[in-house]
């Protein structure tokens, strides 16, 4: 695990510095596939916006539904901690268990929906209030979580931390070790997200880009000491694999800490993880009110609209919408919602492997504008994203289990499949004149191209 942690760390970083030097030359709502149409050139740009748009809004719309069920799996998983004995048992083969987490999930999401209609000089609380419980929270992961291993079970040993393997997917050993990629990859999926706020970020151009890839830095370096001290403090594996609730580290935080202490944790987790979820639904919004505002969505006209404060309130309300839908998968098929899940982060790693690609092939000269230039470095980094994020893809739409049943079967490649074909469906009948003409592209690719120097040139001659 952690030997593809440093891997993902390094391909993804490369992956955020490609997006940075594009965002910084184009910083526009809707970024991602804005980038992706200038990366593709005149010719090509229509298309490949109109598909990276698809892909874009069902990742991060996928993404809010996901994040409430994960938090509502913490909740829950306190009353295996204290053995109540609910009807059914705790499994998600159990129909009441499953709308037990469903209703919660629901309301949850109605709580992180709901601080996006706050005004938004009050929301900037949300953002300082979400980076104080995760630092807490890591912070008492650090210092408390090791003392009480220490005191309780003991840690594991070296050996097993940095040599030991597991195969529970049945895949050849190669493969399984591949596997593990989407874990790691998928924790610091998401850092374009400053890219969406662009328009509402100033001086945007260094801003929003160095938000790309110093988010896409902290994550990752954040994340590999988690998951090193994880891999510590984690019982051994009879131990581990005997805790079947929703979320093993709730057990672990009991075995550690305590029932006082696994319920401590298990609330600072949740709090943290329904502002986050709220966080992202800010830049999703803007993703889908940027979408809809060129037209590429069914109801543009209407997601389209901003209130009176210039806040996309619209866009908001489809995200709960949407995102309460997909909950609703639960109470059938928990198979079926975690593929829906599991799809979230499949577009996102397209669209960022697809951009490398378009950059390397079709655009490799242009943006010269940007403020954060890779220099004789780019080619290097535009192969290096596409390909570390074509093996990721893979991954991510390869059976998790073998051999591959009904019920453990992964769907995100069918799903991928189908929003690809409504995308092509929309690029066909919608008027091309309506959204992303080449002229438009056009002349974006040669905004982009212009210097500091020309572009306050340009300026002066239209003030004179």
């Amino acid at each position: 695990m952690w030997s593809s942690y440093v891997i993902s760390m390094f391909f993804m970083f490369i992956t955020a510095a490609v997006l940075a030097e594009i965002c910084s030359a184009l910083p526009l709502s809707g970024s991602i596939y804005i980038w992706a149409a200038e990366s593709a050139g005149p010719k090509y740009g229509r298309f490949f916006g109109v598909l990276v748009a698809w892909w874009a809004c069902t990742a991060w719309m996928t993404f809010a539904a996901s994040n409430c069920q994960t938090t509502a799996n913490y909740l829950v998983t306190l009353l295996a901690v204290y053995e109540v004995d609910f009807p059914g048992g705790i499994t998600m083969d159990n129909v009441k268990w499953r709308a037990l987490i469903w209703a919660i999930s629901e309301g949850l999401l109605i709580v992180s929906v709901a601080m996006n209609y706050l005004p938004s000089r009050w929301y900037s609380r949300v953002f300082k209030g979400s980076l104080a419980l995760m630092m807490l929270d890591l912070f008492l992961c650090l210092l408390w979580l090791p003392i009480r291993v220490s005191k309780t079970y003991g840690f594991r040993s070296a050996k097993e931390v940095f040599t030991g393997t597991y195969n529970g997917t049945g895949a050849p050993e190669g493969w399984n070790w591949i596997l593990s990629f989407v874990f790691s990859v998928y924790t610091m999926t998401g850092f374009d997200a400053s890219g969406h706020i662009a328009e509402e970020t100033k001086n945007a151009s260094v801003i929003a880009a160095k938000g790309i890839f110093t988010s896409a830095v902290a994550t990752g370096c954040f994340g590999f000491v988690t998951t090193i001290l994880f891999l510590f403090c984690t019982p051994d594996l009879d131990t581990l694999f005997s805790l079947e609730a929703p979320q093993p580290f709730v057990q672990i935080y009991a075995l550690a800490l305590g029932k006082g202490g696994a319920v401590f944790m298990t609330i600072l987790a949740a709090l943290g993880l329904i502002m986050n979820t709220s966080i992202a639904i800010v830049a999703a919004s803007r993703l889908i009110f940027a979408v809809a505002r060129d037209g590429v969505l069914p109801l543009s006209w209407w997601i389209g609209r901003v209130s009176k404060d210039g806040q996309p309130r619209n866009a908001v309300t489809v995200m709960y919408v949407f995102g309460a839908a997909i909950l609703c998968v639960i109470l059938p098929s928990n198979v079926a919602f975690m593929s829906l899940v599991s799809a979230g982060g499949v577009p996102t790693i397209a669209a960022y492997g697809l951009i490398g690609l378009l950059r390397l092939t079709m655009t490799p000269n242009s943006f010269r504008s940007t403020k954060f230039k890779l220099g004789v470095f780019r080619r290097p980094m535009y192969a290096a994203t596409a390909f570390f994020q074509a093996i990721v893809f893979a991954a991510m739409v390869s059976p998790f289990f073998f051999p591959v049943t009904a019920q453990n079967f992964n769907f995100a490649g069918v799903i991928l499949g189908a929003v690809t074909i409504f995308a092509v469906i929309m690029y066909l009948v919608m008027p091309e004149d309506k959204w992303l003409r080449p002229e438009t592209v056009r002349q974006a690719l040669a905004a982009g191209d212009l210097t500091s120097s020309e572009s306050a040139s340009i300026a002066k001659a239209d003030k004179d």
